[in-house]
């Protein structure tokens, strides 16, 4: 977008929410430019000013815009992991998500339509998972620092057993239609996080702080 006006950029997410809209209701492979051009009401023209490279490059544009949708979607709750509460207010966000969303992910068809080893396509997807497990290991630190999670957790790396099991509960969700391998999934590794550990100390009082169980 190097370049546009703030008009220009309007335009051009416009064309994108738009493009997003139809994808979503009939499916990538039934979306031409003329029935996004029907629905963002633009011209040819236009639409070959913000996608030069045509329908490919718009493609990559909406699956840019659906991964961080599945951000997007699990907020303010993935920026605030601090509480228990919020970790289960985060839970029911996510599950809200993707029970409404049924058994189609439109982000993992553009990303099939476009080629999952092409360089562009690889790079939506790695930022969208690197950001993700960022927010909840930046959570499983907040939560080791009150003394509510043992320290000997690692943050990074749980946070990542996370994403893997929300995707394969997602992957089962879109075969199956159901959502309840990936609530149980979800459960099991709060209840980790939430088990009894280590017993910290507050640095100066001696004051004991435990990982207990709550809820």
């Amino acid at each position: 977008m190097t370049g546009l006006t703030p008009k220009g950029i309007a335009t051009r997410q416009r064309i994108v929410e738009g493009a997003a809209e139809v994808i979503r209701e009939v499916g990538v492979g039934d979306t031409t430019l003329d029935d996004i051009r029907l629905r963002t009401a633009t011209s040819k023209s236009q639409l070959f000013h913000y996608f030069p490279s045509g329908r490919d490059e718009l493609l990559l544009a909406v699956a840019q815009f659906e991964a961080d949708r599945v951000l997007r979607d699990q907020q303010p709750h993935l920026s605030d992991l601090t509480t228990w509460e919020s970790w289960q207010r985060w839970k029911s966000a996510l599950l809200r998500r993707y029970r409404g969303q049924g058994t189609t992910c439109p982000l993992a068809v553009l990303m099939s339509e476009l080629g999952r080893t092409e360089p562009a396509a690889q790079a939506v997807t790695r930022s969208l998972l690197l950001q993700w497990r960022s927010d909840l290991a930046d959570g499983v630190r907040a939560m080791q620092a009150k003394g509510s999670i043992r320290t000997s957790i690692d943050p990074d790396r749980f946070a990542g057993a996370i994403v893997a099991g929300i995707q394969g509960g997602v992957a089962i969700l879109l075969a199956t239609g159901s959502s309840a391998d990936l609530e149980a999934v979800l459960d099991l590794l709060l209840d980790q996080l939430r088990a009894p550990g280590e017993v910290a100390h507050s640095e100066g009082s001696g004051r004991r702080l435990s990982g207990v169980r709550s809820g």
